[in-house]
C-alpha cells in the first residue's frame, strides 16, 4: 500500500474518478466531496482486495487456475460490496432495496473475477520471465549485477580500479561503475574469488593460467586479460590452487 508506484496509481484513479463523478455524484457531491469520497472507495477496496490476497494466496496456490481466481475474486466482490455500501449509507444516507443487493453483487464479482484473472496470469508471467532472462547466470545473484545493463549481467570475471570508476567483467561484457573497489567487492556475493592486487578482484573460475614471475604474479583471464597478483596477496592465489604451495 505505501510503494510509491501503488500511491501514484490509487491518487491518480481516484481523482480522475473525484472529477468525472460517475454514478450520479457529480450532482450529489461538490468537487472536495467528490475527490474524497472516491479517493476513500479506491484505497478501501484496492486494501482489501490485497490483504485478501495475501491471505488465500498460500492456501489456494496448488489449486486451479479459475478456483484461485474465482475464490480471489467473490471474497474480493464480498467485501468491495460491503464497503460501498457502508460509505454509500455514511455519506447519502441510502441504503439499496434487497432485491437491488442480488444485481450488485453480481456486477462486482464480475468486474473482480476477470481483475483477478488478469492478476493472476501477469504474476505467472513474472514468475517465467526471470528464468529466461538469467539464464546463465549463478543462482544468487551477487547485488553488484543490479548495477549494470540487463545485456552485461552474467558471472562475474574481474573488477578493477581505473581512476575513481571500478571497471565490472562478467562473462556478458564491461561496463565502468563510479565506486570503490572495497563496496564493489562487498557486493560480489557468494562469487569465489579474491582481491589480488590493490587495484583489482578476480574471480577464480575464470583464470585460464598463472604464472609466477619474481616475488609477484600474473594472472590470465579466459578472456585473455592479465590481472597482476602482488606479493602479499600470493598466498591468496596459492591457497585457491592456482599456484603450488
Amino acid at each position: 500500500m505505501t510503494h510509491s508506484v501503488t500511491v501514484t496509481v490509487l491518487l491518480s484513479v481516484g481523482v480522475v474518478l473525484g472529477i468525472a463523478g460517475p454514478f450520479g455524484t457529480s450532482v450529489s457531491l461538490t468537487l472536495p466531496a467528490r475527490l474524497a469520497y472516491w479517493l476513500c472507495i479506491v484505497c478501501v477496496t484496492y486494501g482489501w482486495g490485497l490483504a485478501l490476497g495475501l491471505w488465500l494466496a498460500p492456501k489456494v496456490a496448488q489449486r486451479p487456475f479459475w478456483q484461485r481466481v474465482g475464490l480471489q475474486g467473490i471474497g474480493s466482490a464480498l467485501g468491495v460490496c460491503l464497503a460501498v455500501l457502508a460509505l454509500n449509507r455514511a455519506v447519502f444516507g441510502i441504503w439499496p432495496a434487497a432485491s437491488e443487493v442480488p444485481v450488485f453483487l453480481a456486477t462486482l464479482v464480475s468486474i473482480t473475477v476477470i481483475v483477478s484473472a488478469v492478476l493472476e496470469m501477469l504474476e505467472v508471467h513474472r514468475e517465467k520471465a526471470p528464468a529466461v532472462r538469467d539464464q546463465g547466470l549463478p543462482r544468487d545473484l551477487p547485488p553488484l549485477l543490479d548495477r549494470l545493463p540487463l545485456d552485461k549481467r552474467g558471472p562475474l570475471v574481474a573488477l578493477s580500479v581505473e581512476d575513481h570508476y571500478v571497471r565490472i567483467r562478467t562473462t556478458r561484457g564491461q561496463e565502468m561503475i563510479l565506486m570503490r573497489l572495497s563496496d564493489a567487492m562487498r557486493e560480489v556475493g557468494q562469487t569465489p574469488g579474491a582481491q589480488v592486487h590493490r587495484s583489482h578482484w578476480v574471480a577464480f573460475e575464470h583464470v585460464a593460467a598463472a604464472e609466477k614471475v619474481g616475488d609477484r604474479a600474473i594472472l590470465t583471464l579466459r578472456d585473455g586479460a592479465e590481472i597482476p597478483v602482488s606479493r602479499a596477496n600470493l598466498p591468496k592465489i596459492r591457497e585457491a590452487g592456482l599456484l603450488p604451495r
